[in-house]
């Protein structure tokens, strides 16, 4: 290791050290007692949350656990799906013996199977689909403290807590699962995905509180860049073979480079060529992760939700040239249509009106069948949308 990255390894240890120390210091006065184990920390399982005195209560801020067990898909419901037909015919089609245990499909619907013996506690249950320590964390060494009022954010988050209120790191937690599907599996019959943190977020049932600065319109757009980074790093592990992928990676890219400009901060897509190489798809995959993380940490405002809204509903025109084969269209149109829609519910005066819903339900209709999809009448009711924005 270089002298100066064993010094910064060295510092972080010491500092580190300290923290660990002052944390222990501050939990003996408090009169609480805090463990920091030597070893990876272990899952406990959604029942450890279920108490009435923790997240298993009945008022609003203390029934998560029965938000998630009894309303959220989330909860056993994705590991159920593997014992399915349809999953047993995927299954068969890739030559799996087992569904429910091979890692990839259950790295998904069962991600807790992933986890190894030595980190299971005794309540652990592969069954339980995507549970709480799926989304917040391995329990162990913040299970005790998390609900007390005299914890911060941040020591939740120091004591191995995932940050979920950071949009960025949330976008991470979820796009995986959401969107990368590799290739094979596709051909086998899984269905496709399309990855959009707000719309699916405000489609869960909530067992949380958004922050109060908290943006739609940038959730959403957190969530396209680091989609667009995930497809970026799929292709370029799986290769540039599959002309869907491919496809729904260049619709993505245009869809941002048409914004760029939005912020100064943010880095700019529209030089990149979407013409795929390995160069093209090594700066895309660097710029997009990038533009994530900053979006994620700027103030986001109203008027940037409405600027984007404009900016992508002027496109019309994109969808008449002749050069676009009716594939890329067709994927473009697909994302364009999720975008105008969680926009207009982020920009406040286009967040309501008759006209605005309508318009969308026929965006929305013209995308539904893709053997039907007509560039042309997209065209033209894109057009038909932009005009009824108001100026």
């Amino acid at each position: 290791m270089p002298r100066k990255s064993l010094s910064c390894a060295l510092a972080r240890a010491l500092l580190l050290n300290s923290f660990v120390i002052l944390i222990s210091l501050t939990a003996s006065a408090r009169g609480e007692e805090v463990i920091f184990t030597n070893h990876a920390p272990r899952f406990f399982g959604a029942s450890s949350c279920a108490s009435s005195s923790c997240h298993g209560g009945g008022g609003q801020n203390q029934n998560q656990f029965h938000v998630w067990s009894l309303r959220d898909f989330h909860s056993q419901r994705p590991f159920a799906t593997l014992t399915t037909a349809r999953s047993k015919q995927i299954g068969d089609a890739l030559q799996i013996k087992d569904t429910s245990s091979d890692s990839r499909c259950a790295s998904c619907h069962a991600p807790l199977r992933e986890v190894v013996e030595s980190r299971r506690g005794e309540a652990f249950k592969v069954s339980e689909g995507v549970s709480c320590e799926s989304c917040h964390g391995a329990a162990e060494n913040w299970l005790r403290g998390h609900t007390r009022p005299d914890w911060t954010h941040a020591d939740r988050v120091f004591a191995g807590m995932r940050d979920l209120k950071n949009i960025y790191v949330r976008a991470n937690t979820c796009v995986a699962c959401h969107q990368t599907v590799e290739t094979p599996l596709l051909r086998a019959g899984h269905p496709e995905l399309i990855f959009e943190l707000d719309g699916q977020g405000v489609s869960e049932p909530k067992h949380w509180r958004e922050a109060t600065n908290w943006s739609g319109a940038q959730t959403w757009f957190v969530g396209q860049a680091v989609a667009l980074r995930e497809m970026s790093w799929q292709i370029s592990r799986e290769g540039m073979q599959d002309e869907k992928l491919i496809s729904r990676w260049r619709a993505l890219l245009w869809l941002l480079q048409k914004l760029d400009g939005l912020n100064v901060e943010f880095p700019k897509l529209k030089e990149i060529s979407t013409d795929v190489s390995s160069a093209s798809i090594s700066l895309v995959l660097k710029t997009s992760d990038d533009l994530s993380q900053r979006a994620a940490a700027i103030d986001w405002t109203d008027s940037m939700s409405c600027q984007a809204l404009k900016k992508l509903s002027a496109t019309a025109e994109e969808f008449q040239k002749p050069e676009a084969s009716l594939q890329i269209q067709l994927r473009r149109a697909e994302r364009l249509v999720i975008a105008l829609e969680r926009l207009s519910a982020c920009c406040e005066k286009h967040s309501t009106g008759v006209v605005i819903e309508s318009r969308l339900d026929r965006l929305f209709a013209l995308v539904q069948s893709p053997p039907d999809f007509d560039h042309r009448q997209f065209s033209e009711a894109i057009r038909q949308f932009y005009d009824s924005l108001k100026q």
